[in-house]
């Protein structure tokens, strides 16, 4: 029998409580740290009684762990970038109640949580964080650092930039493109392209910010 693959959690604040929860239920991984890069003084205590440790300390451990950002803002790729300096490798995560084709193509640090569903095809980037419920269309491409919120339903052939935000509930309708870093809002019906950087809200999607910082 292989050994659990030892994992470290980038990330202390409730969302890196919801991804422990996820890797409780999935074969195959060994939660044994989290990892802290903004309040040091939380290296002073645990979560979920296991040690929280500073991010200066983690190339110790790029030998025997691999890590998952738990960071649910689309600026995580500071965190990960961090971490990638010091030699560690990423693990991905798909929970046993997602249904993922076998055609699809799933990204370093890509997190799939409970009841999400990936058509065939399609290609998720590294450190995509896809949310509870959501549905994915075939031949979709989503880049690097998207998070899509739980009960998003994207359509098949879409296209979506790098570091971009899906709203709880929103629907992205066939062959669109929503360029990077843009926000669609919660609960938008998204009918035509989204430029890079812009929020989109309502029904139809329509802008209402521009010039929103990648970084």
């Amino acid at each position: 029998m292989n050994k659990p693959q030892k994992i470290i959690i980038l990330g202390t604040r409730v969302f890196a409580e919801e991804v422990a929860d996820l890797l409780s239920e999935c074969e195959g991984y060994e939660l044994n740290l989290f990892c802290e890069n903004w309040e040091r003084a939380r290296c002073d205590q645990t979560l979920l009684e296991r040690p929280i440790v500073w991010v200066d300390d983690l190339a110790r451990y790029a030998k025997t762990h691999k890590a998952l950002c738990a960071i649910g803002t689309t600026k995580r790729s500071l965190f990960t970038e961090q971490v990638e300096n010091m030699g560690l490798q990423f693990a991905s995560l798909q929970h046993p109640t997602c249904r993922v084709s076998p055609t699809c193509k799933i990204g370093a640090g890509t997190i799939l949580s409970v009841g999400s569903i990936v058509a065939s095809h399609t290609s998720l980037g590294q450190h995509v964080i896809v949310n509870r419920g959501c549905l994915i269309g075939h031949h979709t491409s989503i880049a690097d650092y998207v998070t899509i919120s739980p009960g998003a339903n994207i359509a098949g052939r879409v296209t979506i930039g790098e570091a971009s935000y899906i709203g709880m509930g929103a629907i992205i309708l066939n062959d669109i493109k929503v360029g990077s870093h843009s926000i669609v809002g919660a609960g938008a019906v998204v009918t035509k392209d989204v430029p890079d950087n812009v929020q989109v809200m309502g029904v139809p999607a329509k802008i209402v910010k521009e010039n929103i910082s990648g970084r």
